[in-house]
């Protein structure tokens, strides 16, 4: 579903514009109908006020005692409020309606019986009330009786009432109208400005986010402005807030360094020393297994277990250091490697080492050349061509293949093995990482044979992946032409 048809979804700046907005139009819509209805009640005063004097007049013109006091009459007693367009007045001895043709000037049967019933219905109590007459509309009626008996309907059209009501209603909701749109524009300008702060505050937030936190050295030098971290307001708050944490990160981040440089440091210096004494344990084991004297059975296959072990332990130690060379970014040798050549002298070694396996080679035309360092990358096709190898049943067919895409060259080793369990496939890459139903050290797998993968490409500003599902598993290097 859109996020446009959930509020709580939307930017602050927006929530906020739309929330004024309709704020302000409940509070027009409130105002429109409390002044509509005190006109409207306002007019219909002036209009009974009118009537009563109307009624007054036409019961004076009839020669009829006046009930209270009434206003002396004009020249002529029919001139004055009341008697424009419109007007009723029926003057009625119980079922007679009489003279009401001379006091409007027009015939009485022009009035529908409808009407003159509905007029004639009205009670004769002298209070105005409101009544409608049908296609003629609403009318103010004053209905009483004169002292010889007679009843007056006196009616004033409501017309003038409603329209005027209804233009004031059209020009309260034209100035509210433009009212919105300007509180809309001005709004949006007044609350852009106010989280302007707010927008710098993110703009650091994200820079810290784009920072390589995990690699190396990080210089944490990004900080919120000093005028958007105020404490006395709410913004300020949260990049002083943001400003302490990254201080604190920015802390951790070096601590952490020093920590891993140490490390490196260490395992560069013990893998250094080690190589040493395990160049002699293997000397004296394979000068043991080459003597002339009749050596035990036991005795040998000691020496051939202690041999082959000082075999594996100077390839961990060999990259180890190799690791540690690369975490400490010493620089590669950068000369002209024919990415083809290496190809073919790698699935030529592997082939020899695997002759279970089915070995396959896809080429192109023309040879692949890349810039970089020969000896890295001929050690990162082995170790790939390795891991299919050690981690892969007999008769797995193990298939490299290179390539060129636009201004990359790739390198894919495909194997349709059983495959690498999907929760295992991101931590393919790191150090020491083993999945316990594809590595063993029977097989003299130490669990670091991916991750030079990854340092040497990173290292060639390269890229690594890995697609695995059961029956197809390929590793794919990218490298720059």
């Amino acid at each position: 579903m859109s996020s446009s048809l959930h509020p709580e979804r939307w930017p602050l700046r927006t929530r906020l514009i739309v929330e004024q907005v309709v704020l302000i139009a409940v509070v027009c819509a409130g105002i429109g109908l409390v002044t509509g209805f005190a006109l409207r009640d306002f007019l219909i005063g002036k209009l009974d006020d009118d009537l009563r004097d109307a009624a007054g007049r036409v019961e004076r013109v009839h020669g009829l005692p006046v009930p209270g006091p009434l206003p002396g009459p004009p020249k002529n007693p029919l001139d004055g409020p009341g008697f424009g367009q419109g007007t009723v007045v029926l003057i009625t001895y119980g079922d007679l309606v009489q003279d009401a043709d001379r006091l409007l000037g027009r015939e009485t049967e022009n009035l529908p019986t409808d009407e003159q019933d509905a007029l004639l219905a009205v009670p004769a109590d002298a209070q105005p009330r409101t009544t409608a007459l049908g296609e003629s509309g609403d009318y103010r009626v004053l209905s009483f009786r004169a002292r010889d008996g007679a009843k007056i309907v006196t009616a004033l059209p409501m017309a003038q009432v409603d329209d005027i009501v209804f233009q004031m209603g059209l020009i309260l909701g034209g100035v509210a109208l433009a009212g919105l749109v300007a509180v809309s524009i001005a709004g949006a300008l007044i609350i852009r400005k106010t989280l302007r702060p707010l927008e710098r505050v993110a703009a650091t937030a994200s820079r810290v986010a784009e920072l390589p936190l995990h690699e190396g050295k990080v210089a944490l030098a990004e900080r919120v402005p000093e005028e958007d971290a105020d404490p006395h307001t709410e913004v300020g708050q949260v990049g002083l807030a943001l400003n302490k944490m990254l201080g604190h990160v920015g802390s951790a981040l070096e601590a952490r360094h020093e920590s891993e440089t140490r490390v490196r440091q260490f395992v560069a210096d013990a893998s250094h020393e080690l190589r040493t004494p395990l160049a002699a344990i293997r000397g004296y084991a394979e000068l043991t297994r080459r003597s002339p004297d009749e050596v035990p059975e036991q005795v040998a296959h000691a020496m051939r277990r202690v041999e082959s072990e000082a075999v594996r332990m100077t390839s961990l130690v060999e990259d180890l250091l190799l690791l540690a060379r690369l975490d400490a970014g010493r620089p590669l040798a950068r000369e002209r490697v024919d990415l083809s050549r290496v190809v073919v002298d790698a699935v030529s070694d592997a082939r020899i080492a695997g002759p279970d396996h089915d070995w396959r080679l896809e080429l192109p035309a023309s040879p692949v050349v890349v810039r970089g360092d020969e000896h890295k990358l001929q050690q990162v096709l082995v170790n790939l061509l390795s891991n299919a190898r050690t981690h892969t049943p007999p008769g797995t067919t193990v298939t490299t293949a290179l390539s060129v895409r636009g201004s990359r060259a790739s390198l894919r080793v495909t194997d349709d093995g059983p495959g690498i369990p999907a929760q295992l496939q991101p931590e393919v890459f790191e150090r020491f990482a083993r999945g316990d139903t594809s590595r063993s050290r029977a097989a003299g797998s130490t669990g670091l044979g991916l991750s030079i993968v990854a340092a040497v490409v990173a290292a060639h500003q390269g890229e690594v992946a890995v697609d695995s599902r059961p029956g197809r598993t390929r590793f794919t290097v990218l490298l720059p032409r």
